[in-house]
């Protein structure tokens, strides 16, 4: 089938320009300023709007299998089409998890079977994300796993991860971690401030960063590529950026919330701001702009983690962490950083785009060229779009930016050039 996207703004050298897109057989096959449309199956006009290659995320959470309530493979990875999302990174807290062969290729199953979009998929580092037991990483990397994490759940036991990082330097594969140091986090909610505040236990930064310069010495020993999830501390920031200095493998996100809100955001007891790790101070995140900006904080990723809203509804203190952020992170990042002059709108498609790409080797993804896959993303950036629950597609409705108004709006979203998402 042969597509072609006429009157669409493109990013070439930092610049918006007018081009149209010949798509065939769900390939890019010209770019050019003007397209014969006349042997075209179907002509999409983007009416200016910003034409973008696919986004890509490194971290969702479809809880399929074991918690269908809160979301699906075809619900997550359709609000990921929302979003603009053409690849996302499934992480493996699922149940049964993908901890080993069998487990991975079943799930790798669904993925395919259900998703809308490229689903990628991490194997986990120890059985069922707990304990010490290391899963068979050569057997998992055979069986398709994409990289290796325990996310939501830290490696506590310093010879466990220093293992692991050995089994998977070996594989070249990267280690994918939520640093968390248990014993630091005094089973506390909110960071500092925002617990005095609300009178509740409070989550130190020192339990993420502790752990997070362990890991870092580790990486050094044993030459791993080691992947920092959503980094929430100024702190962390600074070990960051110290290893990159020396020479070690060290890559790291962040996520939108924590780089649109901190916890002086918190204003009452919701637990929509309910998050792991928790929104922190204001200079911790002025540190992660200034992260992204000098190249310390490698990409932007959203930890989308849908949650029913019978379990939304409860007190920040016994609700479970996690917001959903696949349909808001580009329409949100663009109208608070890009509008406003902090980025610019290359930056912000490098953070969401090419750095992930780039980082995890994704060949196929990441590039808007002749030649590849036409995983393409057209936004609205000249509009102004409020942000709605009915318009979520995901199973999750808990995100404080419901009732933003936003620049940014998804107008279509094309996977291997077939559209899985249509703004109505």
């Amino acid at each position: 089938m042969k597509r072609v996207i006429v009157n669409g703004r493109l990013l070439e050298n930092g610049k918006l320009v007018s081009r149209d897109i010949l798509i065939d057989d769900g390939t890019v096959i010209a770019i050019e300023p003007k397209v014969n449309i006349e042997d075209a199956d179907d002509v999409v006009d983007a009416k200016g709007n910003f034409v973008s290659p696919g986004l890509i995320d490194v971290h969702v959470h479809y809880r399929q299998p074991g918690q269908e309530e809160k979301e699906t493979i075809k619900t997550g990875s359709l609000a990921a089409a929302h979003g603009g999302f053409t690849t996302v990174c499934a992480m493996p807290n699922v149940t049964p998890a993908p901890d080993s062969p069998h487990n991975m290729e079943s799930l790798i199953k669904l993925n395919r079977e259900n998703g809308v979009v490229h689903i990628k998929q991490y194997a986990t580092i120890t059985t069922n994300r707990g304990g010490d037991q290391l899963v068979d990483f050569p057997a998992l990397k055979s069986a398709g796993a994409f990289a290796f994490s325990n996310d939501g759940n830290g490696i506590q036991k310093s010879s466990t991860m220093y293992e692991a990082m050995n089994q998977a330097a070996d594989l070249d594969m990267a280690i994918v971690e939520h640093v968390q140091d248990d014993d630091l986090t005094y089973h506390g909610v909110l960071n500092d401030g925002a617990a005095k505040r609300l009178n509740m236990k409070a989550m130190p930064w020192v339990s993420e960063t502790a752990q997070a310069a362990r890991d870092v010495i580790l990486a050094e020993a044993t030459g791993v590529h080691y992947h920092v999830c959503h980094v929430s501390s100024k702190h962390t920031v600074n070990v960051i950026r110290a290893a990159k200095k020396a020479g070690i493998h060290v890559t790291a996100e962040v996520t939108p919330h924590h780089l649109l809100l901190s916890d002086e955001d918190i204003k009452e007891d919701n637990s929509y701001y309910k998050m792991n790790p928790p929104l922190r101070g204001k200079d911790d995140q002025q540190a992660l702009i200034e992260g992204l900006l000098d190249g310390t904080i490698d990409m932007i990723a959203t930890d989308h983690a849908p949650h029913t809203k019978e379990e939304k509804n409860q007190s920040i203190r016994t609700a479970p962490f996690g917001i959903t952020g696949s349909e808001t992170a580009f329409s949100m990042l663009y109208t608070k950083f890009v509008k406003t002059g902090r980025f610019t709108l290359d930056q912000l498609i490098n953070w969401m785009v090419r750095k992930p790409a780039a980082v995890f080797n994704m060949s196929n993804a990441g590039s808007l060229e002749t030649g590849q896959p036409a995983d393409i993303a057209i936004f609205d950036i000249d509009e102004q779009n409020m942000i709605q629950e009915s318009d979520y597609l995901s199973k999750g409705k808990n995100s404080p930016f419901t009732g933003e108004t936003v620049y940014g709006d998804t107008v279509m979203t094309l996977v291997s050039g077939k559209i899985v998402y249509q703004r109505k």
